[in-house]
Formats: structure tokens, C-alpha cells, sequence
């Protein structure tokens, strides 16, 4: 035999099980943006480098994004994440748009990174903007669609919280503690790194960039003040529009809060599991420089992404997986081989009225035909022998219940609509 090839380091296969489960998550993510007023719409999966290079950060780009030359010699990135792709798209059609403009989108992406726990360099994300629209309201509307997701799945707040900050708040005290704005970015990084690194580790990473011992303690001060954000008014008026959207008990201030990528202007925010036991399942915050910077006019934005992996690991760890069942609910048996045309017509006219159905295509014993029917999750098996035939009915089990009737053909799409609602 020859060996078996392996995926891809870092991809994940998809088996129907596990498919299911992304594609429930999809239809929830679809379920709470457009119950927002958000419309669909997708980029490429290919882009230039030079999009990325911009804005997105050096480590992004040159140590965790597929990069490679075409044959034409033009470097290409697999896209690492979507919001410079929004940008681009925006600009290149900015005086037809119409302002704001509330975007959803979901699909895959690619990041060369370490796989482990929660991380995989193949994943699915559910990206979600609002453009146009520079108010803490706006900052609001998202943290409270990304709540409302939460909820929507059966995470409860004591297991899951959007904690928020505001780079403006921290920028201003960090400058009230002598570090210049030529340091914040990298001053953001450690801020960001405050939960990843140990006290000394993290101490010795501040000394490197240039911070003395009051500067370092002073920010240390800050990151443990859950009060600063009173002194932010966009952040004042954030949490008034959080009250007023009933999301007060999944949203809170976090000033450790800060976001690794440098085109974050206002408020960030992340959502994390309350126990800690996962990387963030979530993040994103206002970006209003962004869209100028490929190339557009300045347009204020706000958005953020959710990856399907840790949102999965989540929903396990606290025994909220959904029950997702087999792929059809009703299974057509076979009688015999005389009947074969006749239930494979049957299962035809269930298809035609809408239900799901899987059809049994050889002439088994009637017993391995109803184990097969377990074994895939169908709950209603149909059995269509001489008997029936001449009584023009079918015979139906509820493989759940033990139940078994027969329906007239007339009647079967009612009674097994019924059924299946019950």
C-alpha cells in the first residue's frame, strides 16, 4: 500500500460532522447581522502584498502571511484577514456608495503561525463593519452584535465576555506618564502582551523598548483601573448605548485591552471565554484611517472578526455544542427488488414537496435497511412492500419513539411533516 499523505500542516478536514457545526455557525452569524440591517458580500481570496504591508503591521505580513511571486513576478497574499480587502473595496467605489454602509462576510483565510490550541493556519471567520458612521453609538451597535452572537449560540454571560478599551484614553495617559508618541505602538504591543508574557518577562520586554521603572509601574496602574474609562467621553457614551441595547451583562471595560494590529485609531474590544482557558474568540474595534490609506478618502469605520475554531472550542468547553442530527430525516427502504423503482420514485415525491430524504438503492433484508437508517441519524423510515402498494399507503416508523402507522400516499407529506416537528 502506498502511505498515507497527510493534510497540510495547520489546515483542518472538514468531515460531516464537523462541517455541520460550521455551517450552523454561519447560519447564526447570517441569523444576528442581518437582524442588524448588515448585507453579505465577499473579497478575494488573493491579494497584492503591498495591501497588507500598508497598514496591517510587519508582523502580519512578513512572519505570518502566505506570500509568494506569480509568474509574473508580482507578490501575492493569501489573505491573512479581510478589513484591508474592505478598505480597498470601499475606495475603489467610494462617490457610489451610499453612507453607511453596514457589510457582513464569512469565509476562509490563511496565517502562517504556530498551530496549537484554538489556532490553525487554515481557518473561517466571520467578519462584520460598519462604515460611515464615526460615533461611540456606532462602537456600540458592534460590541452589541457581537454580544447578541454570544447569546444567540447558548454562551451565557458569566462564561463569555466583549471586554472594551479605548487607544485615545490609553494614548493621552500614556503621554501624561512621559512616553512620547513615537513609542505607542510599541507600548500598545506590550500593553497587549500583559496576559502572555510572565510579570518579569513582561518587565524586561518594557525595559527594552525604553521605559523606566515609574513609566512601567505607571502602566501597570493603568491596565488595573477599571474605572479609567470614566474619563473617556466617547467611552461614557458607549456604555450608555450598550445599556440601552440590553447587552449591559456580556459588555465591560478592560483597560489591558488594546489590540495588536496598528490601524486601530478608538475604541478595541476582544471577547474571551470568563475562565481563560481559550485565546480571544473574538476582536476588532474602529479603524478610521484605514480606508485612506489604499488609497480612499478618510471614512470612519468599525468592525471585528470571529474565527470558527475558537468559537467551536468555546461552545464544547461549556456544553453548548448543538445537536445537529443526521443529514436526512427520512429514510425510503427497499422491499424487495421489484419494488426498487417504486420507493425510489416515493423518496422523488418527498423531494418534491420539500423534505429531506435518503433513499436505499438495493434490495437488503428490511433489518440491515432500518440499522443503516440509525447509523446516519434518519428518525422516520418508510417501508412500501405489496401490502402497502395495494392499499396505496406507506408504512412509517418513528425510530425515536418506537411508533410505527401507516399513512395514505394522499396524506404521507402531512402526517410526516408532523412527525418531524413533534
Amino acid at each position: 500500500m502506498s502511505p498515507l499523505i497527510q493534510p497540510v500542516r495547520g489546515t483542518l478536514d472538514y468531515y460531516p460532522e464537523e462541517m455541520a457545526l460550521r455551517n450552523w455557525l454561519y447560519s447564526k452569524m447570517r441569523q444576528v447581522s442581518e437582524s442588524f440591517g448588515y448585507a453579505e458580500y465577499e473579497g478575494p481570496m488573493l491579494e497584492r502584498f503591498e495591501l497588507y504591508a500598508a497598514k496591517s503591521g510587519a508582523e502580519l505580513v512578513e512572519k505570518q502571511s502566505y506570500v509568494f511571486e506569480d509568474r509574473g513576478g508580482e507578490r501575492i497574499t493569501l489573505r491573512p484577514e479581510l478589513t484591508p480587502t474592505l478598505a480597498r473595496m470601499v475606495a475603489a467605489r467610494q462617490r457610489q456608495l451610499s453612507f453607511p454602509l453596514r457589510w457582513w462576510s464569512f469565509g476562509p483565510f490563511w496565517r502562517y503561525e504556530k498551530p496549537q490550541k484554538g489556532r490553525s493556519r487554515e481557518f473561517f471567520q466571520w467578519n462584520i463593519d460598519l462604515i460611515g458612521d464615526e460615533t461611540p453609538e456606532a462602537d456600540a451597535e458592534l460590541a452589541a452584535i457581537a454580544a447578541t452572537f454570544l447569546e444567540s449560540v447558548g454562551l451565557k454571560s458569566s462564561e463569555t465576555q466583549v471586554l472594551v478599551n479605548n487607544r485615545q484614553l490609553m494614548q493621552g495617559e500614556l503621554e501624561a506618564l512621559g512616553i512620547k508618541p513615537s513609542a505607542r505602538i510599541e507600548v500598545f504591543g506590550l500593553i497587549d502582551r500583559r496576559d502572555k508574557l510572565s510579570a518579569q518577562a513582561w518587565r524586561a520586554r518594557g525595559k527594552e523598548i525604553g521605559l523606566d521603572g515609574p513609566q512601567l509601574m505607571g502602566i501597570e496602574s493603568l491596565i488595573e483601573n477599571q474605572d479609567l474609562w470614566k474619563k473617556s467621553p466617547s467611552l461614557q457614551r458607549f456604555f450608555r448605548a450598550i445599556d440601552v441595547f440590553g447587552v449591559q451583562d456580556y459588555v465591560r471595560f478592560a483597560p489591558h485591552v488594546i489590540r495588536g494590529l496598528d490601524y486601530y485609531t478608538g475604541t478595541v474590544f476582544e471577547a474571551w471565554d470568563t475562565a481563560g482557558e481559550f485565546r480571544s474568540i473574538f476582536g476588532g474595534g474602529r479603524y478610521d484611517d484605514l480606508v485612506s490609506a489604499v488609497g480612499g478618502d478618510l471614512v470612519p469605520a468599525v468592525g471585528f472578526a470571529a474565527g470558527n475554531v475558537v468559537v467551536s472550542l468555546v461552545l464544547q468547553a461549556f456544553g453548548h455544542m448543538p445537536d445537529l442530527g443526521g443529514a436526512a430525516p427520512i429514510y425510503v427502504t427497499v422491499f424487495d427488488q421489484d419494488y426498487l423503482l417504486q420507493s425510489l420514485s416515493l423518496a422523488a415525491d418527498l423531494r418534491r414537496a420539500g423534505l429531506k430524504v435518503t433513499s436505499h438503492l438495493s434490495a437488503d433484508k428490511l433489518q440491515k435497511q432500518f440499522k443503516q437508517a440509525d447509523r446516519v441519524g434518519a428518525r422516520l423510515v418508510l417501508v412500501m412492500g405489496p401490502d402497502e402498494i395495494k392499499k396505496n399507503e406507506v408504512s412509517v416508523k418513528d425510530l425515536r419513539s418506537g411508533n410505527q402507522r401507516s399513512y395514505p400516499r394522499t396524506e404521507l407529506v402531512q402526517g410526516l411533516q408532523e412527525l418531524l416537528i413533534s
